[in-house]
């Protein structure tokens, strides 16, 4: 009986890393995407486009955001080198966040 509950619970454990490490790959995913709108000056006006951009500005951790992240470019193309680099930055701390916390959870 108690390897029965042993056995579960590193199922359990097991998933919920898999699960963590899934919603951390899919936000550096999403802050990926909306660097790629901004670099490819996608249409603002479009849905898919909209939702993407409001997702990465909301898992950007705010230290990273394009507008006033830690690295602020000037002149031109401004917009889009500060989209690729704190956005890019901010997929890398999600990924290394995930990577870290997935290792701690699985048995």
């Amino acid at each position: 009986m108690a390897t029965t509950t042993k056995s579960t619970a590193t199922r359990i454990r097991a998933a919920l890393a898999q699960v963590l490490w899934t919603v951390c790959v899919v936000f550096a995913l999403v802050l990926a995407a909306g660097a790629l709108c901004i670099a490819l000056d996608a249409n603002h006006a479009n849905n898919l486009v909209q939702f993407v951009l409001d997702f990465a500005d909301r898992v950007d951790f705010g230290v990273f955001a394009r507008d006033n992240g830690i690295k602020e470019f000037g002149g031109s193309n401004a917009e889009t080198k500060n989209a690729l680099f704190n956005w890019g930055l901010a997929a890398i701390v999600w990924l290394v966040i995930g990577r870290i916390v997935e290792r701690i959870v699985r048995p």
